[in-house]
């Protein structure tokens, strides 16, 4: 398979979406004071809240988090980026009703990220929760769908590491929503149902990344070989 240049700018759009949001995560957690974050205790949503006190009925937990700018703006830049990667990919991954399933929803969870960046817990919960609701529910479901792509699609290649991204997305999933934290927190809980499809799109983009690209001055001759 060779990769065209809008292709591969998707492919680089992806590679760069999780460490963005990952590092934009760390920074701001360490800038907590009294308490400090812990990614066991807190949520991600709790990096971008732009007022301090206490949150939550649920799980009552003291938030304050000075720099939820750029927690904010980090998380905004990722829902550019993976729709980015998305759009410009977009006939490159192939064809087909799964095919299509699945990046209409993985667009969606995309636009979740945009609604919790542009939406705080403490401004608007309604929007922000709808957000949340589009990553870890559309975007695991369409994360999942990805990985029954055709064998013959650029998706049904790396079919391995798609279902099993979508697999351990939706089980934390489901268990952040059940409030079970499995030794490692409802927070840590959160990024095991988060962090898979910004991951599958940071290894996915760079295994596209590494293919050939398009040679147009060779294709005539190919195509007169064949």
């Amino acid at each position: 398979m060779n990769l065209n240049p809008t292709g591969r700018v998707g492919a680089l759009c992806w590679v760069i979406a999780a460490p963005v949001f990952l590092v934009a995560s760390l920074v701001t957690g360490l800038r907590w004071r009294e308490p400090a974050y812990s990614w066991a205790s807190h949520n991600i949503s709790d990096l971008g809240n732009v007022h301090c006190g206490s949150w939550d009925t649920t799980r009552p937990r003291y938030v304050c988090s000075p720099w939820h700018p750029v927690m904010n703006a980090a998380t905004l830049a990722t829902a550019v980026l993976l729709a980015a990667g998305l759009l410009l990919s977009w006939r490159t991954l192939g064809r087909g009703a799964v095919v299509r399933s699945a990046q209409t929803l993985l667009l969606l969870a995309a636009g979740g990220y945009a609604l919790v960046a542009l939406y705080p817990a403490d401004v608007d919960e309604n929007l922000h929760v709808l957000g949340a609701f589009l990553i870890m529910g559309m975007g695991n479901i369409g994360l999942l769908i990805a990985g029954f792509a055709p064998p013959t699609t650029v998706l049904g290649r790396w079919r391995a590491l798609t279902v099993a991204a979508g697999l351990t997305a939706l089980a934390g999933t489901v268990l952040f929503f059940a409030q079970q934290g499995l030794g490692i927190g409802v927070g840590g809980m959160e990024r095991v149902a988060v962090l898979p499809f910004p991951v599958w799109a940071c290894c996915l983009g760079a295994l596209l990344a590494e293919t050939p690209p398009v040679n147009v001055a060779q294709e005539p001759a190919s195509h007169i070989a064949s």
